[in-house]
């Protein structure tokens, strides 16, 4: 099983998606999404631990000049997937959170640093800049 078979069925899986199609359409409409919001050392980093497929997905995105909110994020998903609010945080948690699987803590860490507060528990985290 390649590496970007994988991610897929862990899309699939952890979405609870009904076919491999689908979970390919949403894993391919978040790192559209991410590709736009993310620059720099990040940028790179994450695109070299995805498969191949991935990758070139991510990598094909212009950056934005600054990225979006967590929340501005999860409605250009619902644009893209023509699907709800509601449904789109699910698609892009289920989604940013088997990425987190195939990077290390810190690179995590450094993502979130770059982006916007509120896209931790889009990644599978606590949000817990507020307590510091």
């Amino acid at each position: 099983m390649t590496r970007y078979h994988r991610l897929l069925q862990q899309v699939r899986t952890d979405g609870r998606y009904p076919s491999d199609a689908e979970a390919e359409r949403v894993l391919t409409a978040v790192l559209t999404v991410l590709g736009s919001q993310l620059t720099g050392d990040e940028r790179r980093e994450l695109a070299a631990a995805l498969p191949e497929r991935a990758r070139a997905v991510l990598a094909a995105q212009i950056p934005l000049p600054r990225p979006v909110t967590a929340p501005a994020f999860v409605e250009a998903l619902a644009h893209a997937l023509s699907t709800s609010l509601t449904t789109a945080r699910w698609d892009a948690s289920c989604v940013l959170t088997a990425l987190t699987t195939l990077t290390d803590h810190h690179l995590t860490d450094r993502l979130l640093a770059h982006l916007p507060r509120g896209y931790a528990l889009l990644f599978g985290r606590a949000d817990l800049a507020a307590a510091a």
